[in-house]
């Protein structure tokens, strides 16, 4: 931020959002947890709860934690900031978000028939390739949620100090802080429950921000935007852009960055454990439609979001409500992520930057908590569990959950300052994100829908994909640029490359590697994998009752439906959508710009039901007055019932519903 630039809130507001705040949520968390336990038996200190909540996660839950889990601050601050920079055409972050959803939702459902009983991705992968491969996908699972957990907070933290000009190392440290109270307390149900409470501010505020920016009296109407807009492409045309202009589909950077943005995402999503516990979590029966609900309602939030502040930034900044008027942003300012900080000071003054602070806040924490529980059941279940103690108890793998909650704050608020100190921005992380992840994203796919990949095939392909990814970056910026450099190696085609070879060079050494040397695997072995017993609950599995041909033929039919989805949304969103118009090399007219946006807008609120609502209606107000009861009960007797039995027997209500379908 400009050393002339006053932050529009004060460091009291800052400091009191991201710790008070946090400290209100960990609070509250403790007193839910314990109405959970009164309620439905649920107990924190059961591995099953803490880990996985019993499996028992319905259809809405599911969709709002995936859209809370999706909706980094990374997006909120990246969708705009890059559509400042490339105009309409970053409608590439929306179009590579769902695609890698719904694939996983195919592998979701698939592990529920495979592997019934895992707690996360790495027993899987013990189980199929054994210690060397375990060990190998430990690290490339951790560099996932290191980064991504890394990237959140990049971004958080310095839209956080320009906002209140609280120190940037502070907030680093501070906003994980009620987030590991939280977590450490309630395990990944606290992580679903605040999930929703952060999803529920997040789309109220999204909601009323874009609308507010269209309304402003310097802007007035989407009409005026885009006249605003289309002069724009004469004074400040954008390179690479049909005519310069801020309103074609035809952006050669954007294209670029979509190419960078689907590749990443599916290595984002595959590689990340948290994905996979949420997975394991959610019911046999909610598992794909909460997954495709879910998917489909996120793909408005970039969209509608991205495209209406970051043009409206665009529109805002030569006006006296602007807040570095009247010169515009920096490149350091927009790649920091300050285009929503500084559209919401113009739009809504003070009030507005608090409604920015806040989303922020909701998403960076939500991230953070689904990060550290995956952080947590690698250091317990992978490592410890594995490697220290073969025979760990409940109490021991709790223990050691808790152990790695607060590690890995404490290692991510650290790297994260490390980066800040060495000048890296949030540009240069959510570009660089794909090389880091995706060398192990075919080879984990493989490892549970193909059988002939062998051991010595997923580990060699991983470890050559991640080398080659590696090289092609730092030799393209080199080659490019003349020069190694956070600059260089944060420019587009360098990354693009990178990414890119990253993803595929592992194709062909796994097939190849698997055609000489193949493996013919048993997938019944995945069901050694057993549920952990503990005083608390119950470890209850029947299998016969669990592959019950009912429940079977429902799990392949949703296994069908998701790889159709999966399918038909790639076939839509990615080649008959954007690339036909970027290759019509046109402006948009006002009306095809006024429709685009009111069905972005439209489709945000759909989202918004979606997210606040269906949990409700999917059995979440019966449950919530339940617990509302259980609270009282607690204040009236001072104490805490034994409760509801364990949810873990819940194997023939499931089987029942699915039945029904």
């Amino acid at each position: 931020m400009s050393e002339t630039l006053q932050p529009p809130l004060s460091q009291s507001v800052g400091y009191g959002i991201v710790v008070g705040l946090g400290v209100a949520f960990a609070i509250g968390m403790i007193f839910v947890t314990r109405a959970l336990k009164s309620a439905f038996g649920e107990d924190n200190k059961s591995t099953e709860t803490f880990m996985v909540v019993n499996r028992t996660i319905s259809t809405g839950l599911t969709a709002s934690a995936l859209i809370s889990s999706w909706t980094f601050t990374s997006a909120l601050l990246g969708a705009p900031y890059l559509t400042y920079w490339y105009g309409i055409a970053l409608l590439w972050w929306a179009n590579g978000q769902s695609v890698m959803i719904y694939f996983f939702a195919f592998l979701a459902i698939n592990a529920k028939l495979k592997a019934p009983n895992a707690h996360t991705l790495l027993e899987i992968i013990k189980v199929r390739y054994g210690k060397v491969a375990h060990i190998t996908w430990i690290f490339l699972a951790l560099l996932n949620n290191i980064f991504n957990f890394t990237s959140m907070l990049v971004g958080a933290s310095t839209a956080v100090s320009s906002l209140t000009g609280v120190d940037i190392v502070a907030s680093t440290y501070l906003l994980p802080l009620g987030v590991v109270v939280y977590t450490y307390w309630g395990g990944l149900r606290a992580t679903f429950l605040t999930d929703y409470i952060h999803t529920f501010v997040i789309m109220i505020v999204l909601v009323w921000f874009c609308i507010k920016v269209i309304v402003v009296r310097e802007i007035g109407s989407l009409g005026q935007m885009y006249d605003i807009l289309l002069k724009l492409s004469e004074t400040a045309p954008i390179e690479g852009n049909h005519e310069g202009s801020y309103l074609t589909m035809k952006s050669d950077q954007a294209l670029y960055f979509g190419i960078i943005h689907i590749v990443t995402n599916f290595g984002i999503v595959i590689m990340d454990t948290g994905f996979w516990q949420k997975g394991f979590s959610a019911d046999v029966a909610a598992a794909v439609p909460g997954y495709i609900l879910g998917g489909n309602a996120y793909f408005a939030i970039p969209w509608a979001f991205g495209s209406i502040v970051g043009l409206g930034a665009l529109a805002l900044e030569p006006t006296t409500a602007w807040l570095t008027y009247p010169r515009r942003m920096t490149q350091a300012e927009v790649s920091g992520g300050l285009v929503p900080p500084y559209t919401a000071t113009a739009v809504a003054g003070k009030g507005g930057a608090v409604a920015i602070l806040l989303i922020l806040f909701m998403a960076c924490t939500s991230v953070a908590s689904a990060q550290l529980i995956a952080v947590s059941s690698i250091v317990s279940f992978d490592v410890y569990g594995t490697y220290i103690n073969k025979t760990p108890t409940n109490q021991q793998l709790i223990r050691w959950s808790h152990i790695g909650v607060v590690g890995c704050a404490l290692f991510i608020s650290s790297f994260a300052t490390a980066l800040h100190k060495g000048g890296v921005d949030l540009n240069w992380t959510i570009y660089i994100l794909g090389i880091v992840i995706c060398p192990g994203t075919i080879p984990t796919c493989f490892a549970l829908l193909w059988r002939r990949q062998s051991r010595i095939a997923a580990i060699v392909s991983a470890i050559l994909g991640m080398a080659a990814g590696f090289a092609v970056w730092f030799g393209s910026a080199y080659s490019m640029y003349g020069e190694i450099t956070i600059i260089t190696t944060g420019k587009t085609l360098p990354c693009m490359y990178g990414v890119l070879t990253s993803m595929f060079v592992p194709l062909p050494i796994t097939l190849s590697v698997s055609y000489f040397r193949p493996q013919n695997f048993d997938w019944d072995t995945f069901r050694q994998i057993g549920r952990i017993s503990s005083e608390h609950n119950s470890a209850n599995f029947d299998p016969e009752v669990y592959f019950s041909p009912e429940r079977v033929a429902y799990m392949k039919r949703m296994s069908r439906i998701a790889a159709w989805w999966g399918a038909a949304t790639f076939f839509g969103q990615v080649l008959v959508w954007p690339l036909p118009m970027y290759g019509a090399r046109n402006v948009m007219g006002k009306g095809l710009f006024v429709a685009w946006i009111v069905i972005a807008l439209v489709w945000l609120w759909i989202t918004l039901f979606i997210a606040i609502f269906l949990p409700l209606i999917d059995g979440g107000a019966k449950q919530t007055w339940q617990v509302l009861k259980s609270l009282g009960k607690t204040r009236r007797d001072g104490k805490v019932g034994s409760g509801a039995s364990t949810p873990t027997g819940n194997i023939e209500t499931v089987t029942a519903k699915v039945g029904e379908k």
